[in-house]
């Protein structure tokens, strides 16, 4: 068994079932790897891993996206399994290659297990339609309930099977992963990162925010200043873009035809 205790265990279960609820809710954000390994990183007292972990794999995890009918890896088992490992590693910071090697992989065989509980899920999809069909609503909650419930125990269990595993031995095989798989999968995630940004400017870029892309790229250089000063000047070139617009609509008569990006031309029509 683990190092961690059963309340450290219990917790880190909890955090896995909000997690895999998330990953199909999409409310609470549980799910991203960010909130995740924060939150187990937090209930063990490896925060400072937990959260490095958790940054870099979202900034891999912002390049999976649903497209039609082929879904993205699976973020929540990859996040949970990640943290986990790290925890019992015991490397701290040092062991964020490895937890990277080992989550991708991991992250399409929550595929499989999400094929899985969808294929569950039919006949309670089934067993809703009768109780519409009786008027009865308070089944189809429940039901509901137990769908959404299927999801977290996707996550939960192969969590829960984790922790009962030595933490020596877990040691002893992150110790045992040769250089070039860490190494390569530290580079390919660096890769898949630079999608993730692409996608995000591709997204909000346009004429009027591309400075302050410019502005953050150079300030996020400067290793003097912290992540809540960075934080802070962030919050800050928001305000100002946000004074900006509305100097700018107010001057051509509050319309919003003239800001350069076509998709917003549409939004503000709306």
């Amino acid at each position: 068994m683990s190092d961690l205790n059963i309340i450290q265990m219990i917790l880190v279960v909890l955090v896995a079932f909000l997690a895999g609820m998330e990953g199909i809710l999409d409310e609470f954000q549980f799910h991203q790897p960010l909130v995740a390994c924060t939150l187990i990183g937090l209930v063990t007292g490896n925060l400072t891993a937990g959260i490095m972990l958790g940054g870099s794999l979202q900034m891999i995890a912002l390049g999976w996206a649903n497209i039609g009918a082929a879904v993205a890896p699976d973020a929540a088992l990859a996040s949970v399994a990640a943290a986990i490992i790290l925890v019992l590693g015991g490397q701290g910071s040092a062991g964020i290659p490895s937890a990277i090697a080992i989550a991708i992989p991991l992250a399409v065989a929550g595929l499989f297990l999400t094929m899985i509980v969808r294929t569950l899920a039919v006949p309670i999809v089934h067993m809703m339609d009768a109780a519409a069909e009786e008027g009865n609503f308070r089944k189809i909650e429940v039901l509901q309930i137990l769908a959404i419930c299927m999801q977290g125990v996707r996550i939960a269990i192969p969590a829960g099977a984790l922790l009962f595993i030595p933490a020596p031995v877990v040691r002893g095989a992150l110790e045992s992963m040769p250089a070039w798989l860490t190494d390569g999968m530290a580079i390919g995630g660096g890769m898949v990162v630079a999608v993730g940004y692409a996608l995000v400017i591709n997204m909000m870029a346009s004429r009027e925010v591309w400075p302050f892309f410019i502005l953050g790229f150079v300030i996020a250089a400067l290793s003097e200043i912290t992540l809540i000063g960075l934080g802070a000047i962030g919050v800050a070139f928001a305000l100002i873009y946000l004074h900006l617009s509305k100097v700018g609509g107010s001057s051509n008569g509050g319309g919003g035809g003239n800001s350069g990006d076509p998709l917003g031309d549409i939004l503000n029509d709306y």
